[in-house]
C-alpha cells in the first residue's frame, strides 16, 4: 500500500491507479480545482503526503501547478505521454498499470526556491533550446528523468525545483544522445 494520497483528475484515473497499486486518491474533477478540493489535498499533505499524478497534458500540468501552489511539499510523478496514449486520447487512464508502477517508483520531492545546478547556457548547448529539434530532445530528456515534458523555461524550473544534480542530466542526455530514449 503506497503511504501517500494520490491525486489524479477523474474517476477513470482512480480506477487505472488501483488496477497498478493499492492506493487511495482523490479526483479533482478536471482542471477547475475548486477550495474544497484544495483543502482535501491539504489535509491529505499533513496527515500522508501527497503525490500529483496528473495526465501529460496541458490542463494536466495546470492542474499539478495550481495543487502544488496552494499545497505546498506535494511529489510528482510523471507518465511520458507515448506511455498514456491510447488511440490518440491523453491520460492516466489510459497508462498500462506497469507505466503506472514506474512513474509511482520514480516520484520526484520538490524543493521549492532550490539553486539550479543546471543553468541555461548548459540547456542551450544540449539543444533543449534554440535548436531545430528542441521540443523533441527536451521530452526525451523529461522522459529519462522522469519528470515529464515542458518548456524550455519550465524544464529550467523543473530542473532546479526537483533538485536534478549535472551527473543526472549528463547521463540523461548520454542517453538520448546514443539513441537510448525517445520521445
Amino acid at each position: 500500500m503506497i503511504k501517500e494520497l494520490i491525486v489524479v483528475e477523474g474517476k477513470s484515473d482512480t480506477v487505472a491507479v488501483k488496477r497498478a497499486v493499492e492506493a487511495d486518491t482523490i479526483e479533482t474533477g478536471g482542471s477547475a480545482v475548486d477550495r474544497k478540493v484544495i483543502a482535501k489535498i491539504a489535509l491529505a499533505m499533513e496527515r500522508r503526503g501527497v503525490i500529483i499524478l496528473t495526465d501529460p497534458d496541458h490542463a494536466g500540468e495546470r492542474i499539478r501547478k495550481i495543487v502544488s501552489s496552494k499545497v505546498r511539499g506535494c511529489k510528482h510523478a510523471f507518465i511520458p505521454e507515448k506511455d498514456a496514449t491510447r488511440k490518440g486520447d491523453i491520460g492516466v487512464e489510459n497508462a498500462s498499470p506497469e507505466a503506472i508502477r514506474h512513474a509511482l517508483e520514480h516520484v520526484h520531492t520538490s524543493f521549492e526556491g532550490a539553486p539550479a545546478l543546471i543553468g541555461l547556457d548548459d540547456l542551450m548547448a544540449a539543444g533543449m533550446l534554440v535548436h531545430p529539434r528542441a521540443a523533441e530532445r527536451r521530452m526525451a530528456l523529461g522522459n529519462a528523468l522522469g519528470i515529464g515534458y515542458c518548456n524550455g523555461k519550465q524544464l529550467f524550473k523543473r530542473l532546479a525545483m526537483f533538485g536534478i544534480t549535472r551527473e543526472e542530466f549528463e547521463a540523461a542526455l548520454a542517453q538520448i544522445d546514443q539513441g537510448g530514449i525517445t520521445t
